[in-house]
Parts: C-alpha cells; sequence; structure tokens
C-alpha cells in the first residue's frame, strides 16, 4: 500500500482511486476498507484536503464532447514555491472526454502570448532541473494512469486501450496487435463507451447535487453580488 500510495509514481490517489487501481492485481480481506483506513492516516493528504461548499443553484453541465482532446479545459494551480528556473505555477490542460492531462510548470509573470507559445509546442515546454517542477512528470503519469470514477478506468486506458506499467505492476503481459481497421473500430466502440459512463456519472452526479441546492431564476436587469475570489 506505500508504494501504491507514495511512490513517485503513485503521488498520494485518494482512497476510491487506489482500491480501484490495486484491485485488478491484488487481494486481501477487508481491502477496501484497510486501504481507506491507511489513506486517512496519511499526513500529507490531510494538510491538502480541499474545504467543500455547498453551491447556490441547480447544477448546469455542459455537453459531452464527442472525442478525443476536442474540447478542452485549463486551469492554474498557483502561489507555488519558485523553482530554480523560475517556475511558480502549473498550467494544467485536460481533455473533457478522456479525462487525460498535461501538466506544464510557468510563471506567475508569464501573459496570454507565453501561454500560447507553451501550448503549439508543447513538446518542448518541458525543462525540469530542480524542485517541485522535476516531479511534474510523475504527478502527470500518476493522473493519467490512476482510475477515474466518471470514466470507470484510468485515461491512458482511454486513449491507448491499456494502463501504462509501473513499479506497482511491472509483470510483463501479452499485447494485442491491432492494426488498420480494427484500430479504428476498437477506438470508436471505446469513445462510445465512455460517453455512456461520462452520461450515467453526470446524471448520478446531478440528481445527488441538486437535492441539497434550490433554484435561482434571474431577470434582465437584476443585480447580484458576484464573488470573483476563492
Amino acid at each position: 500500500m506505500h508504494d501504491s500510495h507514495k511512490l513517485k509514481y503513485s503521488i498520494h490517489p485518494g482512497s476510491d482511486k487506489m482500491y480501484q487501481d490495486l484491485k485488478k492485481l491484488y487481494w486481501w480481506p477487508n481491502m477496501k476498507a484497510i486501504i481507506t483506513e491507511f489513506i486517512g492516516k496519511c499526513l500529507a493528504c490531510s494538510r491538502v484536503k480541499a474545504e467543500c461548499q455547498k453551491p447556490s443553484g441547480l447544477q448546469v453541465q455542459q455537453e459531452i464532447p464527442m472525442w478525443k482532446w476536442e474540447i478542452i479545459t485549463m486551469d492554474f494551480v498557483t502561489k507555488l514555491p519558485k523553482t530554480s528556473n523560475g517556475h511558480d505555477k502549473i498550467w494544467v490542460i485536460a481533455d473533457r472526454l478522456t479525462k487525460s492531462a498535461h501538466f506544464i510548470p510557468t510563471r506567475e509573470t508569464d501573459g496570454m502570448e507565453t501561454l500560447i507559445r507553451f501550448w503549439q509546442s508543447l513538446q518542448n515546454a518541458f525543462d525540469f532541473v530542480k524542485g517541485w517542477e522535476r516531479h511534474l512528470p510523475f504527478v502527470e503519469f500518476s493522473y493519467n494512469n490512476s482510475y477515474h470514477d466518471s470514466i470507470k478506468a484510468a485515461p491512458f486506458e482511454a486513449l491507448y486501450g491499456q494502463k501504462c506499467r509501473s513499479p506497482v505492476c511491472w509483470a510483463k503481459v501479452g499485447d494485442v496487435q491491432l492494426t488498420g481497421p480494427e484500430i479504428i473500430h476498437e477506438t470508436t466502440e471505446k469513445i462510445v463507451q465512455i460517453r455512456q459512463r461520462l452520461q450515467a456519472a453526470r446524471d448520478r452526479q446531478r440528481s445527488y447535487a441538486n437535492v441539497r441546492r434550490k433554484p435561482l431564476e434571474f431577470q434582465v436587469g437584476d443585480r447580484v453580488m458576484l464573488r470573483v475570489s476563492p
């Protein structure tokens, strides 16, 4: 459990992610409860646990993308210790369908033009020397190789049909060789399956969320208070 939670290739997944990943490789009595208890005692996880607040208004959801990397989301992790290269921010770019993501070290002072250049030359954007940015590839690997409940798989499985090997499971497995139309057929089937799983997860999430919310309706000209910072 220590290796699956704290190695550089794991980087502290939540209890559900860790259980879903481990149950394919191992089994022991009360496995899920023991994993939950183990993570509950992790000081690193306890320190960074986010505070949850109940938002107002019924949940509004976007359309599910039709294909991989058709629609992306971008976000930033800020206020990080400055590295020797001057990086103090992480730019997170994620695919809304497969949940796969890229993590790019940037600077608070970088303007939009700099970020656009990063996006256009993503393959050259990674510059890891010292500090937290050296661990960013491990964070990205862990995120993309870990189980996501909304798609019932890891993003690597959604993209490539299987998870990547890690020290947790380094045994050799048989590779299925697919070519031509077979690849297209299998990829299309995988996307259909992922979209169905996403829709089921969204319906379940919306039904849970709206129980504790109340609908809000506004008219043109209404004045409201806008919260612009966390």
